[in-house]
């Protein structure tokens, strides 16, 4: 199986769960590994991690949303390993103002002050988490990918099980992965005749930072949520970081030359199963 020494790789979001194992795996896999995140010492501590176990490593502040950040983190990153190889967009994210109380929307509900309702979504809470997911996988594209062409790269989106089929009460986290998977698609089939192969990776149901008060109680416990979603995923668990490696391997891989413009699922067969 290929490693990637000597490959530079970018990785938008490092500081966090997903994006942070994808940093570890590229850097034990001999990779030059540029950590952005917004958290500078998020990603330089994440960096430091890496260098310690005898990988190349450095964390950069980036703001995914801020295409002046981007390309001073790419020159950082030009200047001290080269230009980007593999682009890996792992920025993105929820936020509350862009999520309903309830799953369905029933009467009373539109006097009831308590619930957040579909009506009283902020938009500019829905503006946030689209913007974070599809245009924090947009702009670092457009700066990242400048000097990729006919290089042999590639450009990996995290899309997600919401853009199969949308969850209840998360609308507009839901579009923007939809959007990033449409971009996906777009993307790969504009950078064909440039040897840029552009592929998503969609997880299933993984405990992030951003997710655990919604899936967990203090003492560890599941939420109802949380096994709603187990009965629903055929291999009753959620998902480890480590978990999305293997794919992540094989989209980034040459022997994987002619996988373009895909979205594939790792998600413990959720997106297969019926309910019944």
């Amino acid at each position: 199986m290929s490693d990637f020494s000597g490959k530079v790789v970018v990785v938008t979001g490092g500081g966090g769960v997903l994006g942070g194992e994808f940093a570890r795996y590229m850097g034990a896999m001999g990779a030059h590994v540029a950590i952005l995140d917004i958290r500078k010492e998020a990603a330089e501590e994440l960096a430091s991690e890496i260098v310690s176990k005898g990988g190349e490593a450095i964390g950069l502040e980036a703001n995914v949303l801020e295409i002046e950040s981007l390309k001073r983190a790419n020159e950082v990153a030009i200047k001290n390993y080269g230009p980007c190889d593999i682009l890996i967009n792992g920025a993105g994210g929820n936020h509350p103002k862009g999520t309903t109380t309830k799953e369905y929307f029933e009467p009373g509900d539109e006097s009831n002050d308590d619930i957040l309702s579909f009506f009283d979504l902020d938009p500019e809470g829905v503006s946030f988490v689209f913007d974070l997911n599809f245009k924090g996988t947009l702009l670092p594209s457009m700066v990242f990918a400048r000097e990729m062409a006919n290089r042999d790269c590639v450009i990996i989106n995290i899309s997600s099980m919401n853009a199969f089929t949308p969850l209840t009460k998360i609308p507009a986290y839901s579009a923007a992965k939809s959007a990033v998977s449409n971009f996906t698609q777009w993307l790969a089939v504009h950078f064909s005749r440039v040897n840029i192969r552009v592929n998503a990776i969609a997880p299933g149901f993984f405990l992030t930072d951003q997710n655990r008060t919604l899936l967990t109680h203090e003492d560890g416990g599941y939420t109802d949520r949380a096994k709603k979603i187990l009965e629903h995923t055929p291999l009753q668990r959620f998902g480890k970081p480590e978990d999305l490696n293997s794919t992540l391997h094989w989209l980034c891989q040459p022997e994987s030359s002619f996988v373009t413009g895909v979205v594939i699922p790792v998600d413990g067969g959720f997106s297969a199963f019926s309910g019944v």
